[in-house]
């Protein structure tokens, strides 16, 4: 299956010059939050495939005006053409009041309740958030930091793909693992496309 992720920076090769056939084959548009909701809906629009979406720490407009035609899988687990996907939205934050910004004790609770839809689906095979896993990529400043609650999901389920964002690559990046107990880790800020 082809996979397209985004995130945080709205690319202008999608959004201004679009080329259809450089998405050839894209079956699934994967969204790791902090995007914009025209953004979102215009590729929703263009590629008539699903669209699953996590929100971003500045996606707090979705809660009361969410984009159309896109599927907000935040704390959710979707099935799609036999893969098991779920996503967690949001950062760390220091400010845990605010929309999609959470503690470690908050988003380790978010991710217990996952585990029973991941049991009853039989697994986990694409791992969505918004946020990093603690030392998988993420920052050194506290607002950039992963979740060790997204370490725990990654090896007890061992998904194929981990999609995450929050972490542009202006902010001069470490270089994050290739992979992770078994799951291949994608940094889909801007865009990415991925065979799984």
């Amino acid at each position: 299956m082809r996979i397209l992720a985004v995130s945080d920076e709205e690319s202008p090769y999608i959004w201004d010059h679009f080329d259809r056939s450089a998405f050839e084959g894209v079956e699934l548009i994967l969204s790791c939050g902090d995007l914009c909701r025209d953004y979102l809906e215009f590729l929703a629009t263009l590629l008539p495939v699903p669209l699953l979406y996590v929100p971003g720490n500045h996606d707090k407009r979705f809660i009361t005006d969410p984009p159309g035609g896109c599927v907000n899988i935040d704390g959710k687990l979707e099935i799609h053409s036999g893969l098991r996907v779920c996503g967690l939205g949001g950062c760390k934050s220091l400010n845990p009041r605010a929309a999609y910004e959470y503690s470690e004790p908050v988003m380790q609770r978010r991710a217990y309740r996952l585990r029973r839809a991941i049991s009853r689906a039989g697994g986990l095979d694409i791992l969505v958030t918004h946020a990093p896993a603690e030392g998988l990529g993420d920052g050194t400043d506290a607002f950039h930091r992963g979740f060790a609650a997204f370490r725990r999901l990654l090896e007890d389920y061992s998904p194929k793909i981990y999609f995450f964002g929050h972490q542009h690559k202006r902010y001069g990046l470490v270089n994050t693992p290739r992979e992770y107990c078994g799951a291949r880790l994608v940094n889909a800020c801007g865009y990415k496309i991925v065979d799984l």
